[in-house]
């Protein structure tokens, strides 16, 4: 028996789609938050493919509603005049209290909001995971890989005793 449709969409869950790989090197993330993201079918199409990138983008809270900004999803070959425009604002869906806390936050703290990744739910829906992060300087930025290379160092001389 051939795969079916349906087997073919259930292979998509819990996939990642894009990764921003640069915001944890780039800044703090203090928060994480799951998030909905409307589309069009096109955009979804294309995402089923992998053809995305978030590394530049970022989100913005206007008008008590939040935008994913920048993000790249590319056309999908098949669209033809129905297609999406590749970097559009997307509107992604959080609850009103969300909202209002992320505003809160980008407000006082001097944060932002970055997007870390794009993936499948269980459920088959795209959602975004956003990151609540403060920016790091050059010297955190050098002190973060210090101790990286430390602990990889320090696992390479553990993993050399055991073996002796």
């Amino acid at each position: 028996m051939g795969k079916t449709k349906k087997d073919d969409k259930k292979s998509d869950v819990g996939k990642r789609i894009a990764e921003n790989r640069k915001a944890r090197h780039n800044f703090f993330i203090e928060e994480e938050i799951e998030a909905g993201i409307m589309l069009t079918g096109t955009e979804v199409k294309s995402l089923r493919a992998g053809e995305a990138n978030i590394t530049d983008a970022y989100a913005e809270v206007k008008d008590s509603e939040v935008f994913l900004i920048n993000s790249y999803i590319k056309e999908y070959e098949m669209g033809n005049r129905h297609n999406h425009v590749a970097r559009r604002p997307r509107k992604l869906l959080l609850h009103k209290k969300q909202i209002n806390k992320l505003k809160a936050a980008i407000q006082r703290k001097g944060n932002t909001l970055v997007p870390l990744s794009i993936f499948f739910n269980h459920k088959n829906k795209v959602k975004v995971n956003l990151g609540l992060a403060k920016g790091k300087k050059l010297h955190d930025k050098r002190a973060t890989e210090k101790a990286r290379d430390w602990n990889r160092e320090k696992g390479r001389v553990l993993k050399g005793n055991l073996q002796d």
